[in-house]
């Protein structure tokens, strides 16, 4: 028998394959004594071939490739479908997802998608960032091919269709109750901006994490709007639904923003004339009076005001209120049970109305000091510090962006980790947004922070931003990558994501003497190797 001079992977019979454990250790015993191998160190390709058992993968063994060009979170949606078409249809469905990999759905894009297709996940409405857009797409493609979908075919040694249940506190689905135990203001009197830094007491929750990691909270919607959309409806705030009262559903359950289709659908069976074609129209994601991106329900219901529809059909109508995630600030070795975040106070006007965002609201001003509200520990995804504690890290987080980084820094400096730390940090204005300013010049001058780089896009004439500063450091940031330094990034995914990889490209092909498709090479394969990894929302 020729023999290889490689070592032999230690089974015949793939892990994938419809059997039991016990199944498979016997079928690979038996294989083993079939052909001899306590007797050879390994088989010729071409021998062990017609041993291989030759059994589906099932429903996701469907020729794809594994290759996701889409999966880019600065893509706009219709490019993304563009790159996906041809592919099977839980890989389109994966286009459809905001591609953040966030976890806010429980799952990763990909994971979401193949769960739908295999039918073990039904809600279609999960995609946070992705919002409506990724929601009527999702829609859209099960009108095409949804019920053909195959559902995961069971055997007999097959777990329950069921999903596990989690570990409370460990997934949206099974949260814990903590307390708000501290929260101030980050920003100076003259910033443009409300910034908070907000403390949980994880007592009792029995929660743990790792920088890196995000929270999940549950918020509620604020009872002005909550107030607002009831008497628009001409509702009573009592009113009977599921054994609740009106007005706690729409605070605690009930999505008030955006204002969904079946909303609109709705509203189309309640009035008529012109006012019906409107709102057909919106529904079927159309924007007759070009105002459908600024309309949320309270927003909708003034536009079609005077509807009177019953409470519960007008419940039914909306979206379930989702978690929102937010980046861990802390390090539980630095401050043992408790969790900090770093949230800016989302508020825009339109028209006449502030409008502030839910979570952020809740969180400055929605709740007490000492109050209770439902969260939860979402494990990161490919997002941390490296295993060496003696590697150099980058850092690239503007504003909130710097929520992982404190964690990082936290970490080190109470493991001693010994390896360079590099943070670039960056807001409006020098003397009224640099966030935990005392904490960093500390860590500086314990040597701990090895470089800080700062950007200011108010303080002068000419806007200063991170990647301006990287591209003035460049020759020393790339020293650092070449010496194995990891870099990251957290913060805006629209904009600031793609500037600042922009900016780390040209770096490499000035410093690196490469080519600026061979730069691009080169930022790849640091991804490829979780030697750049983002955080991005």
């Amino acid at each position: 028998m020729t023999v290889s001079a490689q070592p032999i992977l230690p089974m015949i019979v793939p892990e994938s394959a419809p059997f039991s454990d016990e199944q498979r250790s016997w079928l690979n015993g038996f294989f083993a004594g079939l052909v001899s191998l306590d007797q050879v160190t390994a088989l010729n390709p071409d021998q062990t071939k017609g041993l291989m058992l030759d059994v589906p993968k099932g429903p996701l063994d469907d020729g794809d490739d594994g290759e996701a060009p889409w999966h880019d979170q600065t893509m706009p949606l219709a490019d993304r479908m563009k790159l996906a078409e041809g592919k099977p249809i839980r890989r389109k469905m994966m286009a459809a997802m905001a591609q953040q990999d966030c976890g806010q759905c429980g799952y990763n894009c990909e994971d979401y998608s193949n769960a739908l297709f295999l039918k073990k996940e039904e809600r279609l409405n999960l995609c946070v960032p992705g919002g409506k857009e990724t929601n009527r797409m999702l829609k859209k493609l099960f009108e095409e091919f949804g019920d053909t979908a195959p559902a995961a075919e069971p055997s007999a040694e097959a777990p329950p269709k069921e999903m596990p249940v989690t570990a409370p506190g460990r997934s949206r689905d099974n949260p814990v109750t903590a307390k708000l135990s501290a929260r101030y203001l980050l920003n100076g009197a003259k910033s443009e901006k409300r910034t908070h830094h907000v403390e949980f007491d994880l007592g009792g929750t029995g929660l743990d994490y790792i920088p890196g990691d995000s929270f999940g909270i549950f918020p509620e919607n604020h009872s002005g709007l909550v107030d607002a959309v009831i008497a628009l409806i001409g509702a009573r705030p009592d009113a009977n639904i599921g054994g609740k009262p009106l007005r706690e559903v729409l605070c605690k359950d009930i999505s008030l923003s955006p204002a969904p289709d079946s909303l609109f659908q709705l509203i189309s069976l309640l009035v008529g004339g012109e006012r019906r074609k409107k709102a057909k129209a919106l529904a079927a994601g159309e924007d007759p009076d070009g105002d459908a991106a600024t309309l949320d329900v309270l927003a909708a219901v003034k536009k079609f005001e005077g509807i009177r529809p019953d409470p519960e059909v007008f419940v039914e109508a909306l979206e379930p209120l989702q978690p929102r995630l937010y980046s861990i600030s802390s390090s539980p070795k630095a401050d043992p049970g408790k969790i900090s975040l770093t949230i800016d106070l989302v508020r825009y006007v339109i028209g006449e109305r502030e409008r502030r965002g839910v979570a952020s609201d809740f969180l400055a001003n929605g709740i007490d000091s000492g109050g209770a509200l439902r969260v939860y520990v979402q494990r990161a995804h490919g997002f941390g510090l490296p295993e060496n504690p003696d590697t150099p890290i980058i850092m690239v987080g503007p504003g909130t962006g710097i929520a992982p980084f404190r964690a990082f820094l936290q970490e080190r400096m109470a493991s001693k980790a010994k390896g360079k730390n590099w943070l670039f940090f960056g807001h409006q204005r020098s003397d009224c947004d640099f966030f935990y300013q005392d904490e960093l010049s500390g860590m500086q001058a314990t040597g701990l922070l090895t470089r800080l780089t700062l950007a200011w896009s108010r303080d002068g004439n000419e806007k200063i931003y991170v990647q301006d500063r990287m591209r003035e450091e460049g020759a020393e940031l790339f020293a650092w990558l070449e010496a194995g330094a990891h870099f990251y990034i957290c913060g805006d995914a629209k904009r600031m994501a793609k500037d600042v990889e922009r900016a780390l490209v040209e770096i490499v092909t000035q410093h690196g003497s490469r080519t600026a498709e061979d730069a691009v090479a080169y930022v790849n394969a640091l991804k490829k190797v979780r030697r750049y990894q983002a955080d991005v929302y």
